[in-house]
């Protein structure tokens, strides 16, 4: 589990720190699935954040076919900055990416950057290159999204809304049809149990 980290983007640069109320997609979340599923599953998590690369690889997959690809469940992802320098630039340059190469691959350069952990905090910039490559970015491309001032803005807005607006301090956080799970790892099991509550 990682807590809240102030951003502070250097060459990938940035700044960012971080309360809400409604389990709704809001406009600028990005989310997977059935939007009128009665369950929605909102994750507050940073492609920064090991814990989260680890629930991203062991658990995800799993949860993804038994309920997103099912139209079960509502999948929202909200972007956070947690733990260091290190973490938070990565995470910066992650999303920023994830953007700019648009909806439809949002979720993939996400799943790459997790992937690419723990590597990608000893060679961040060729590593993330490397991704934004592999969804059709060139390096100018990646360059100015990683250094555009109004997309920089807007993800720290982002982050400070998800943590201020939502009372999130620490990732993975998971909240399930509002209610909230115990921040940090959660097994699919534990994840099966609250989904069930929540649909009762």
């Amino acid at each position: 589990m990682r807590r809240l980290a102030v951003a502070l983007l250097m060459t990938l640069t940035l700044t960012a720190c971080n309360k809400g109320q409604s389990f709704q997609a809001l406009p600028d979340d990005m989310s997977l699935g059935n939007k009128d599923a009665k369950i929605t599953v909102v994750e507050y998590a940073s492609v920064g954040c090991p814990v989260c690369a680890k629930w991203q690889a062991e658990v995800y997959p799993a949860f993804k076919a038994k309920y997103v690809d099912s139209g079960k469940v509502h999948y929202v992802f909200r972007e956070m900055l947690v733990g260091g320098d290190a973490e938070v630039t990565v995470a910066s340059a992650g999303f920023l990416m994830a953007r700019c190469a648009g909806k439809d691959k949002y979720f993939q350069i996400n799943d790459a950057v997790f992937a690419a952990q723990p590597g990608v905090f000893y060679s961040p910039r060729d590593t993330l290159l490397d991704i934004a490559k592999s969804a059709g970015l060139n390096e100018e491309q990646f360059d100015k999204c990683v250094r555009d001032e109004t997309q920089v803005k807007a993800l720290n807005d982002r982050v400070t809304r998800n943590a201020k607006e939502h009372d999130v301090g620490s990732t993975p956080t998971f909240e399930i049809n509002g209610r909230k799970m115990e921040p940090g790892y959660h097994s699919l099991a534990e994840i099966d149990a609250a989904i069930e509550n929540a649909g009762k």
